[in-house]
């Protein structure tokens, strides 16, 4: 057996004791997807506070509603698919209010050896990067994550935006043109 049918055949394990009730199986199934969906919901959300409600609201709704998860799929693609309407939702009610930053929770200590120009470099494309994933529409954002950033396959990221694969590839497409032309434009303001 392979490393992934073993993962899948211990996750599936990890879902049948947590729908009969053991804690420690729920708890045991966060511990294996909590560091993902955190990281999913905040590069939707772009704001380390958001992130953390979505996360804890993804794995409430989880809990309350882990009877009707199928056993038979991998929980990774329900719970990107609980986690992006929630972003949604938040999106929606905090849309005029949010002006937070990634910053606090992206921020780390240089290497001391590492070249002081090459790690400037590189915050600065991270700091592009996150700029121009908040330009993006929410679908084309939340399709380019999932397929990029998560390694989900079009299929899946069209079933959990509700879209068909072909919006999907159209939404990649276009978010993907829109973050060149976007660095293209702070390349050349930094000259």
């Amino acid at each position: 057996m392979d490393e992934h049918a073993e993962q899948e055949s211990l996750e599936a394990q990890l879902l049948a004791r947590a729908k009969s009730g053991e804690l420690d199986a729920f708890e045991q199934i966060i511990v294996r997807h909590e560091r993902r969906v955190f990281a999913l919901a905040l590069r939707l959300t772009g704001s380390v506070e958001d992130a953390k409600d979505a996360t804890q609201e993804a794995f409430l709704r989880m809990h309350r509603k882990i009877a009707y998860v199928d056993s038979n799929r991998s929980l990774g693609p329900w719970l990107y698919t609980v986690t992006v309407n929630i972003c949604r939702d938040m999106g929606r009610v905090r849309q005029r209010s949010r002006v937070k930053q990634m910053d606090e929770w992206t921020a780390h200590t240089p290497d001391p050896a590492a070249d002081p120009e090459g790690v400037f470099c590189g915050r600065q494309r991270e700091g592009y990067l996150r700029a121009g994933l908040r330009t993006l529409p929410e679908k084309e954002r939340a399709a380019l994550l999932l397929r990029e950033m998560e390694g989900l396959s079009t299929g899946e990221v069209a079933r959990i935006l509700g879209s068909s694969p072909a919006t999907v590839r159209s939404q990649i497409s276009t978010a993907r043109l829109k973050l060149r032309k976007f660095f293209a434009r702070k390349s050349g303001e930094s000259l």
